[in-house]
C-alpha cells in the first residue's frame, strides 16, 4: 500500500457503510445488497410524463433499501469511487431485464464539465464500465453533452427538475439505433428522458435506461 494511503487510513481510518472500520463495505454489508429489480414499462411510463424512455429498469427500489440509499450517497457526495464497482454488479441482473436486440450501446448520463471536476469523476461512466465488461455492450461516452450546469435535482420540485434539464444536452456523431442509457438514480426521470430526447431526435429508435435504484 502506498506510504499515503497508508497516512490517510490512520488520519482518517475508512469506515462502512453502518461505520465498521476498516473498509468502505464489510463481507456481511455487501451480502445485504442485493438486486430486486424493478421494471417501468413504455405504458407506465407515458403514464408519468415520460414519453421519450422505452423502459427503465433498476436493480432496486431506493427507499426499501436503507443501506442500498447510503452506498449511493457515498458513492456521490463522499466521491468514493471505490463503491462503483460494488454498485456496478447490482445492475447486472437488472440488465437482463433490458430488450437486448439490436444489441445496445452504452451511454452513461454526463455531467456538467464543471461538476465533474468537483467531483473528480462522473458516476454512471464507472456504472457503464461495469456493465460493458460483464455484458460485451460497447460504451459510448461521446454520444451526449451536457452543455450547461443544470444545478442539483435533488432540491428540486418535479416540475422544477423538467425544466431544469430541457435542452440540457446535445447529441454528437452517429446515434445507434439501440441506446442503453446508464445513471444511478431514476426519481422523477426528467434527466433520463431529456437525455432519450435528444437521442431519439438524432436517429435512436430504441432508447432505454438502467439504474442502480428507483427513487
Amino acid at each position: 500500500m502506498p506510504l499515503h494511503q497508508t497516512l490517510l487510513d490512520f488520519l482518517f481510518p475508512r469506515r462502512s457503510l453502518l461505520g465498521v472500520e476498516g473498509g468502505w463495505v464489510t463481507e456481511d454489508e455487501f451480502y445485504e445488497l442485493k438486486s430486486y429489480p424493478v421494471i417501468l414499462d413504455h405504458a407506465h411510463l407515458k403514464s408519468v410524463d415520460i414519453h421519450s424512455l422505452d423502459r427503465v429498469v433498476a436493480s432496486a427500489d431506493y427507499e426499501q433499501l436503507p443501506l442500498l440509499k447510503r452506498a449511493i450517497h457515498t458513492f456521490k457526495y463522499r466521491r468514493m469511487r471505490a463503491m462503483g464497482p460494488v454498485l456496478g454488479q447490482l445492475l447486472m441482473p437488472a440488465s437482463g431485464l433490458l430488450q437486448r436486440e439490436p444489441a445496445p450501446v452504452l451511454c452513461p448520463v454526463p455531467l456538467h464539465w464543471t461538476r465533474r471536476f468537483f467531483r473528480g469523476f462522473n458516476q454512471a461512466e464507472i456504472l457503464a464500465n461495469v456493465v460493458s465488461y460483464e455484458t460485451g455492450w460497447d460504451t459510448n461516452t461521446l454520444l451526449l453533452v451536457r452543455n450547461r450546469p443544470t444545478g442539483h435535482q435533488a432540491w428540486r420540485g418535479r416540475e422544477e427538475r423538467f425544466k431544469a434539464v430541457n435542452g440540457a444536452f446535445i447529441a454528437y456523431g452517429n446515434v445507434p439505433e439501440s441506446v442503453v442509457l446508464i445513471d444511478d438514480l431514476f426519481t422523477t426521470g426528467a434527466t433520463l428522458d431529456a437525455c432519450a430526447k435528444v437521442l431519439k431526435a438524432a436517429g435512436a429508435k430504441q432508447v432505454q435506461a438502467l439504474v442502480v435504484a428507483r427513487g
